[in-house]
């Protein structure tokens, strides 16, 4: 006799959340989501609204109890990365905590469509409901997810429509040359009562050490080991100074009272990402916005080192960067033959022990390359000294053609050509915003105000190189009058101060001075 098989149906227990009990209707373990998007003291009063109301929402439900109140405030929407509450409050579900969310809208759970239905969709796998107040949405129903879709992708054109305006925003304060920056983060400046950018005494003293520093010859690490030896810490506050930080307080034209706005912008207004504005969106140089730590002249020295420091190169090619700021010496000697320069070298030469200058194409391709001189460091030294000593013994007719090359130096150039080019720039902008706003193509306008920038740019390096030549001219008059006896022995600081070049030929030295005076001195 066959024997039938049996099914008995097992009927579906209805069940919400992580919660199950067979001998009593259980409680729902409901938790609220909530965020404000600034923090700004209106929004503050609203996030806090958020978090009473919820905390009596779910208290009144008698099958409710409360799970807890998860709130970011301050804090974006558009991304779940820096959320800190949310991510906890999702951790709390997976973890078997929480049965059930209640969130005011969809907006305030997520302005990111993937991220809202990533997250649902992790949820219902737990059977946790999320209830979206303002849409009357829960999302374990059966039109849930087809309403939640379409609804998160309004919230996500919302946010974009939002990030757009907060651009405009700018673009307008921008124009109007409203400066912001960080300050807590901006070594030499801070904020008054009235949110204005004032100089920090003595953060600004450091600011001015990095500048002095870096044109005495000293290079960004040994700036930066400077600062750390003597305890002075970064503007984020911490011990340790990097070359990039330093290389940026030295290119900031902030220092020098001006600013570039946006120098960066967003791309993308999901991932916040920023990139460097290359022309993409407009920038605005505001000029004198505020108070300036480092004179611009003093600015344009810098530059122009780091410009000087950046194309000393050597070796095949000319690849290897070479500037080396240990030695006085040091990226100022080179060799008439093939161009490249000396490097300073402990040498053992048949168990003689000497240190020596030799041209580095010779040293790292020898002599069939080059066979330039190998000079003792002493020899080359003495040479220098000689050549200070001839500039004093000869100060009266040096003083007098220095003062005729100063007077020679001021009478260069059209002094009103900065003021004229600045004149047109103006006048440009006026016309721009006028088309901008009557939303006329002002693209030929454009092409003329970055023609005039680079008008005004070169001129105000002329200008800076003509101060710049004058200032090595009077530095080293005033040497001249100063010094009333010869020197005996070598100098580092002296050499740093006065001597521009050198060039080592077979039988001489060339000694070139800063201020362009050029001395030879018998091998």
């Amino acid at each position: 006799m066959e024997v039938g098989r049996n099914i008995t149906v097992i009927p579906a227990r209805k069940r919400v959340g992580n919660t199950i009990k067979a001998q009593e209707k259980p409680k729902l373990r409901v938790a609220a989501y909530c965020r404000v998007s600034t923090d700004s003291d209106e929004q503050a009063t609203s996030y806090e609204a958020q978090v009473e109301h919820y905390t009596q929402f779910i208290q009144k439900n008698s099958e409710w109890e409360l799970a807890g109140i998860f709130a970011d405030d301050g804090i974006s929407g558009t991304n779940t990365k820096k959320r800190g509450e949310f991510n906890r409050m999702i951790e709390e579900c997976m973890a078997g905590n929480i049965d059930m969310l209640i969130t005011k809208s969809i907006s305030r759970f997520a302005r990111n469509t993937l991220d809202c239905l990533k997250f649902i969709r992790e949820l219902k796998e737990k059977n946790i409901p999320v209830f979206f107040e303002k849409e009357n949405i829960n999302t374990m129903d059966s039109k849930g997810e087809v309403l939640l879709t379409i609804m998160a992708s309004l919230a996500q054109q919302e946010s974009q429509s939002l990030s757009q305006n907060v651009k405009l925003g700018l673009q307008y304060r921008y124009q109007n040359g409203e400066v912001q920056v960080n300050h807590n983060r901006f070594l030499g400046y801070t904020k008054d009562e009235d949110r204005n950018l004032v100089i920090d005494p003595v953060e600004a003293e450091v600011v001015k050490r990095i500048y002095y520093e870096y044109l005495e010859g000293a290079s960004l690490e040994q700036i930066g080991k400077s600062l750390e030896g003597d305890g002075i810490i970064t503007a984020a506050g911490k011990a340790r100074w990097r070359s990039e930080t330093l290389k940026k307080i030295l290119q900031n034209e902030k220092y020098i009272g001006d600013a570039l706005l946006q120098k960066t912008y967003t791309v993308d207004f999901l991932t916040k990402k920023r990139v460097k504005n290359n022309g993409i969106v407009p920038q605005y140089y505001v000029e004198n916005s505020h108070e300036a730590i480092i004179p611009r002249d003093l600015y344009m020295q810098v530059q122009e080192e780091m410009i000087r420091r950046a194309n000393l190169h050597s070796g095949e090619n000319r690849k290897k960067r070479v500037y080396s700021s240990k030695y006085a010496l040091s990226s100022i000697v080179y060799c008439p033959k093939c161009g490249d320069i000396y490097r300073r070298i402990a040498w053992n030469n048949r168990g003689k022990h000497s240190i020596v200058w030799r041209c580095v194409s010779r040293v790292e391709h020898g002599p069939s390359k080059c066979d330039a001189p190998t000079i003792e460091e002493t020899d080359l030294q003495n040479a220098v000294v000689k050549a200070i000593n001839i500039a004093i013994g000869n100060r009266d007719s040096m003083i007098k053609a220095l003062q005729k090359n100063i007077e020679t130096v001021l009478n260069q150039g059209d002094e009103t050509s900065v003021e004229n080019i600045h004149a047109k720039l103006e006048s440009l902008q006026r016309e721009l915003l006028k088309r901008a706003n009557a939303k006329k193509d002002y693209n030929d306008i454009a092409d003329e105000i970055y023609r005039f920038r680079e008008l005004k740019h070169n001129a105000l390096v002329e200008d800076v190189e003509k101060r710049g030549s004058k200032k090595r001219l009077e530095d080293m008059a005033a040497f001249l009058n100063e010094q009333s006896t010869s020197f005996d022995e070598y100098d580092e600081q002296l050499i740093r101060r006065l001597i521009g070049k050198i060039m080592v030929f077979e039988d001489r030295f060339m000694v070139e001075f800063k201020s362009g005076i050029e001395i030879d001195v018998e091998m």
